[in-house]
C-alpha cells in the first residue's frame, strides 16, 4: 500500500510541476510597452486686475449687465476666465489679450447682491 501512496503522490508532484511550468511559460511570454511617468512643478503667479467697470442696465440701474476689467497679461490661448459677484454665481468672460467683458445677466446681477467681485484666471 506505500508503493501505491507514493505513486499517488508523485503523480500528483508531476501534475503541479507540469502546471507550475505552463503558468511560468506563459508568464516568461507577456510583453509591457514602453511608458513615462513623470513629477515636476512650476511657479503659480497671479494677475493683477485694473480699470474695474460696471455697466449698469439702461432700463434699471439696479441690474449689472456686464463687468469689465483689465488684467496684468493676457491669459494663455484657450485659458478661462471667470468672475462672481456674489460668491454663488459664476459668469464666463471673454478677452481680447488683457481686455476681459463678463456678461452677468444670466442669472442677472443686481447691484445690492454684488458684495465682492472674485476673478478667477486659468489656462
Amino acid at each position: 500500500m506505500n508503493i501505491n501512496r507514493s505513486l499517488k503522490l508523485a503523480t500528483v508532484l508531476l501534475i503541479v510541476l507540469v502546471l507550475s511550468m505552463g503558468i511560468y511559460a506563459f508568464a516568461a511570454a507577456n510583453t509591457v510597452p514602453a511608458s513615462s511617468a513623470g513629477d515636476g512643478s512650476g511657479a503659480i503667479s497671479g494677475y493683477t486686475v485694473t480699470a474695474i467697470h460696471y455697466v449698469l442696465n439702461t432700463t434699471n440701474p439696479g441690474n449689472i449687465d456686464s463687468v469689465t476689467f483689465t488684467l496684468s497679461a493676457a491669459p494663455a490661448a484657450g485659458g478661462t476666465v471667470k468672475i462672481t459677484l456674489d460668491g454663488t454665481n459664476w459668469y464666463s468672460c471673454t478677452n481680447v489679450t488683457t481686455a476681459v467683458t463678463c456678461v452677468t445677466t444670466t442669472p442677472q446681477q443686481t447691484v445690492t447682491l454684488a458684495t465682492n467681485l472674485r476673478v478667477v484666471v486659468a489656462q
